[in-house]
C-alpha cells in the first residue's frame, strides 16, 4: 500500500479504486485472475508466490535482473519487469504496449499491482484465488510444491545450565569412531573454493544493504562471536524473564513491549553458523530494530554508522531496563556490546594564558576521523600509486608524502593539539576568566575491537547542500595504537614525569594490548543519496566481499582499493586465536 492511501485510511477515507483495474476488469472480467490460481505456489511459512515452474528463477525481460528490485509479472502476456523507485521497466513495459497491460502482479509476494499507478491494488477474485491455494496447502501435507509442517525451531522447555567442559572421547567412543567412520571424499578443488564456517549472504530486504553490511562485520567480530555462540545471552531465558517483568506469563504475542536486539542477534548468530549456506534473510531483526528506532522505520536507505550506534544503544537500553538504573558505558562492563567497543577518550584543553589544563573524559563506542586535507594528489592517480608497494609499511609511508589521505593521518590530525577559535574560549579556573585554548584528544582506554569512521558525507550550512567525499584513504592490515594513547602523548609533552599522569593514567593505558588486526572494512560506493554497502571480510587471512546475499573471493589489492567508510580492528591476540579456531 502506497503512503497516500495508508494516510487516506487513517483519516477515515476510503481510496478511489484504481481506474486501470476498473477497465480491466470490465474487458476481460475475473477469469485472467482465476486461470492465475494454476501458477499459485505456496511456501512452507504460507506466503504464496507466482511460478510457473517450482525452480523457475524470475527475471526482468528488460535488464535481466533476478533481485534487488520487486518482479512484476503483467497478467495479460505474462512478461516479467522489474520496478524500482529509481526506474520502472514495468511502468514502460504498460506505456509501450496497448491499453490493457497496466495489471500485473507481484511473482514473490502474489500481490497485484497497477504500473500505471505505481500501487499495489486490490481485486476479491484474485485475492479469493490466494487464499484458496493457501488452504489447500496448509491441508495436504507434504505433497509436491504444498505446504509442509514444519516442526518447531527449538525446544521451547527450560534448559537446565550446565558447566562448559570440552569433550573427549574415551577409549570405547575412539575405537567405535575407527569402526564406524569413513574419510568425506570431496570434489577436486573443492576445499580451496568452500567457504569458512558461518560466512553467509544476508537477502536484501528493500535497500537494507546497510543493515547487512554491519551485520556481516558484528557477525564476525570474535569477542561478540565468541558471546552468542557459546549461550551467554539465551533468548528463550530473556523472553521468560521479560514475559514476567511486564505480566504477561504464557503470552508470546505482547505487543505493548519491545523486542529484544540481543534476542534477535543470538538468533541470527545460530542460523548464520548452523551450516546452511542459503542466504539469510534477517527480518525479524530489521522489525525489533525498528521498533526501537522509530525515526529510521522506513525502506529508505539510511546511513550504516548511524544503525551500529543505534544498534548498540538499542541492546544498551535492554541491559539499562533489566537492572533498574543505569550503566556507565566507559567501564565496559554494563552490556556486550560495551565490553566490545566501549573505550574512553581523554580530552585536554589548556589554557594558553596561565597554562592550566581541564580534562574530561568520556566513554565512546568508535572513532569518527576527518580526512586529511587534499594535498594536490588525485583520487585516481593515488589508488594507482598505492598497489605499486609490496610492502605496507613502505606503502603507508609513502602514502604520507605523496599526498593521499592515509588512516594513520587521520589519527595523527585527531590527537595532535588544536587551537580553538576566539568563538570557542573556555573559562579557565585558574585565570577566572575566558582565556583561548589548546585542545587535545587522546585515547585514555582502547576497546577490544576499534570501530573508526571515516567522515564522508559532508553538509555545508552556508550552501545548505550535502555532498559526499570520494577521496581514497590508505590503511594499513596491522595497527599500532600505543602512539595515541593518553600515556603516550602525556609523556611526549611533559617526558618522563609520572606524576603528571593522573587517575592512574598509564596503568588505564596498558590494560589491553596495543595492537590491532584489521578483519572487516565496510566500504560506500555511489553518492550520498543513492548508493550502496559492502563488507570485506578477512577469515583466516582471506578476504572475502559480502554484497548482500552474495558472497565471493577477493584478493588483498580490492580490498585495498576499497573506499573504506567503517573499519573494525580487533586485538591482534583475539584475532589469531579466532583464525586458529575458523
Amino acid at each position: 500500500m502506497s503512503t497516500k492511501s495508508h494516510h487516506l485510511i487513517q483519516r477515515g477515507q476510503i481510496p478511489e479504486a484504481c481506474s486501470h483495474l476498473i477497465d480491466f476488469r470490465s474487458k476481460h472480467g475475473s477469469q485472467p485472475f482465476r486461470v492465475l490460481q494454476k501458477c499459485l505456489r505456496v511456501k512452507p511459512l504460507g506466503r504464496a508466490e507466482i511460478r510457473r515452474d517450482p525452480l523457475e528463477v524470475p527475471r526482468c525481460a528488460s535488464c535481466g535482473i533476478s533481485a534487488r528490485s520487486r518482479l512484476y509479472a503483467c497478467v495479460t502476456c505474462a512478461a516479467v519487469f522489474c520496478h524500482s523507485a529509481e526506474s520502472s521497466h514495468a511502468s514502460a513495459h504498460a506505456e509501450l504496449m496497448s491499453p490493457g497491460h497496466e495489471i500485473a502482479v507481484d511473482v514473490d509476494r502474489a500481490e497485484l499491482f497497477c504500473c500505471a499507478c505505481c500501487d499495489q491494488v486490490y481485486d476479491k477474485d484474485f485475492d479469493a484465488s490466494v487464499v484458496l491455494a493457501q488452504t489447500a496447502a496448509a491441508s495436504t501435507l507434504g505433497g509436491g510444491s504444498m505446504i509442509r509442517v514444519v516442526a518447531p525451531p527449538e525446544n521451547m522447555r527450560k534448559r537446565r545450565r550446565v558447566e562448559y567442559r570440552p569433550w573427549t572421547p574415551d577409549p570405547k567412543e575412539q575405537l567405535l569412531m575407527r569402526k564406524s567412520s569413513s574419510v568425506l571424499k570431496s570434489d577436486e578443488g573443492e576445499s580451496s573454493n568452500s567457504l569458512p564456517w558461518g560466512l553467509r549472504g544476508l537477502n536484501n530486504l528493500g535497500n537494507t544493504c546497510f543493515m547487512n553490511s554491519v551485520l556481516q562485520a558484528l557477525l564476525h567480530t570474535p569477542p561478540l562471536r565468541n558471546y552468542f555462540l557459546s549461550d551467554r545471552h539465551n533468548r528463550y531465558l530473556c523472553q521468560q524473564k521479560t514475559n514476567i517483568s511486564n505480566g504477561s506469563v504464557g503470552n508470546d504475542n505482547n505487543k505493548n513491549s519491545k523486542l529484544c536486539l540481543a534476542c534477535d542477534m543470538d538468533a541470527m548468530f545460530s542460523a548464520v553458523f548452523s551450516g546452511d549456506r542459503m542466504p539469510y534473510s534477517p527480518a525479524k531483526f530489521l522489525y525489533s530494530w525498528w521498533q526501537h528506532a522509530a525515526n529510521l522505520a522506513s525502506y529508505e536507505q539510511q546511513d550504516a554508522h548511524e544503525f551500529f550506534i543505534s544498534m548498540l544503544d538499542g541492546i544498551h537500553e535492554k541491559v539499562e531496563k533489566e537492572r533498574g538504573k543505569p550503566q556507565s558505558q566507559g567501564n565496559g562492563d554494563c552490556c556486550i556490546a560495551h565490553r566490545v567497543f566501549s573505550g574512553i577518550l581523554r580530552s585536554d584543553v589548556t589554557c594558553t594564558a596561565c597554562g592550566f589544563t581541564s580534562t574530561t573524559y568520556d566513554p565512546c563506542v568508535d572513532i569518527s576521523l576527518d580526512l586529511e586535507p587534499n594535498k594536490g594528489g588525485s583520487t585516481k592517480n593515488s589508488s594507482k600509486s598505492h598497489h605499486t608497494y609490496n610492502g605496507e609499511a613502505e606503502s603507508m609511508i609513502s602514502g604520507q608524502h605523496s599526498g593521499i589521505s592515509t588512516l594513520l593521518g587521520c589519527l595523527d590530525r585527531f590527537t595532535r593539539p588544536e587551537r580553538l577559535g576566539a568563538d570557542q574560549k573556555f573559562f579557565c579556573q585558574q585565570c577566572q576568566v575566558r582565556q583561548e585554548s589548546l585542545k587535545q584528544m587522546s585515547i585514555r582506554k582502547l576497546p577490544l575491537v576499534c570501530c573508526f569512521h571515516i567522515k564522508r558525507f559532508e553538509h555545508s550550512s552556508s550552501r545548505n547542500m550535502s555532498r559526499k567525499v570520494d577521496r581514497y584513504l590508505q590503511f594499513p592490515f596491522s595497527l599500532d595504537m600505543s602512539p595515541y594513547l593518553s600515556s603516550s602523548i602525556l609523556r611526549s609533552r611533559f617526558g618522563n614525569r609520572m606524576f603528571t599522569f593522573g587517575e592512574d593514567e598509564s596503568d588505564a593505558s596498558n590494560e589491553l594490548p596495543a595492537e590491532f588486526e584489521l578483519f572487516a572494512v565496510v566500504t560506500h560506493t555511489g553518492k550520498l543519496d543513492a548508493g550502496h554497502y559492502v563488507t570485506y571480510l578477512r577469515l583466516s587471512n582471506q578476504w572475502y566481499k559480502c554484497d548482500d546475499a552474495w558472497i565471493s573471493q577477493v584478493s588483498e589489492s580490492i580490498v585495498r582499493a576499497a573506499q573504506a567508510y567503517m573499519m573494525f580492528y580487533v586485538q591482534k591476540v583475539l584475532y589469531f586465536k579466532a583464525s586458529e579456531k575458523s
